[in-house]
């Protein structure tokens, strides 16, 4: 249980006693499990906003979804989307770094935001039409996971203490393995396409990380904020667009051979 009340302390909103003295690196074993347990809270949610309707209103517990997740990531990594949008002006490592420092919002940071929103709305509304809320648990706990990857698979960026320097620093490859491996592991409980999700955001981190380390230096807080809001959109509309096709051909596909 070492780490786990710091990964959630980091990542939610949720009240977490103790622990202030951990190291926390070790809560990087959590934060696939913490991953689960943001997304098993906004597929009960949706599910149960279906249920007590008399009347199907997917735009409504979509809306309520993703004011639900802000407030319970309290809107951590959208703040890091912003940061890096408005970074992307900058030219040179460190003036991109000094922008993203900077608390105010640019220009390019709001359109990122509402952009963020109002696509996660869209997505939200259709799996919740198309009845595949369920592929919430695995994005977010493959997007959670996909931060773990970029934190032991690069240096930190900056020279001076932030707040995702305690993390690098102890970060090694026994969490990229233990976090990776247990990801996987809730990904098959989705079948091939959970598999194929993991593999899908694995590889866009990738790309990802080396944009980071060639324009960064390495790895932030708010970029890693911004990976788990790329992933997770990224992933969240292939489930939407193709998730029911995907599934269906697969089912027939076994119930044939």
């Amino acid at each position: 249980m070492k780490g786990l009340r710091s990964a959630i302390r980091t990542l939610t909103i949720l009240p977490c006693r103790g622990g202030e003295n951990e190291d926390l690196s070790d809560s990087l074993y959590w934060f696939v499990p913490t991953g689960l347990l943001i997304g098993l809270i906004l597929f009960l949610f949706g599910s149960l906003w279906q249920w007590i309707l008399p009347f199907p209103w997917p735009l409504g517990g979509a809306v309520l979804m993703v004011a639900l997740e802000i407030v319970l990531t309290r809107g951590l990594h959208m703040d890091g989307l912003a940061d890096w949008a408005d970074s992307i002006g900058g030219f040179g490592r460190e003036k991109r770094l000094n922008i993203m420092k900077d608390v105010s919002v640019g220009a390019f940071g709001s359109l990122a935001l509402i952009l963020d929103v109002v696509l996660r709305v869209v997505i939200f509304s259709q799996l919740m039409a198309s009845g595949s809320l369920i592929w919430v648990l695995a994005v977010s706990v493959i997007s959670r996971d996909m931060m773990v990857n970029l934190i032991t698979a690069l240096p930190y960026a900056r020279i001076e203490e932030g707040m995702a320097g305690p993390f690098v620093a102890g970060a090694s490859r026994e969490h990229w393995f233990f976090s990776h491996c247990l990801c996987l592991m809730v990904c098959l409980l989705f079948g091939p396409l959970g598999v194929g999700l993991f593999f899908l955001g694995w590889g866009f981190t990738i790309v990802y990380g080396k944009r980071c380390r060639k324009q960064f230096g390495g790895i932030t807080g708010d970029l890693l904020g911004t990976a788990n809001e790329l992933v997770s959109l990224a992933l969240l509309l292939f489930c939407a667009v193709w998730g029911n096709q995907i599934m269906s051909i697969t089912g027939w596909f076994w119930l044939r051979n």
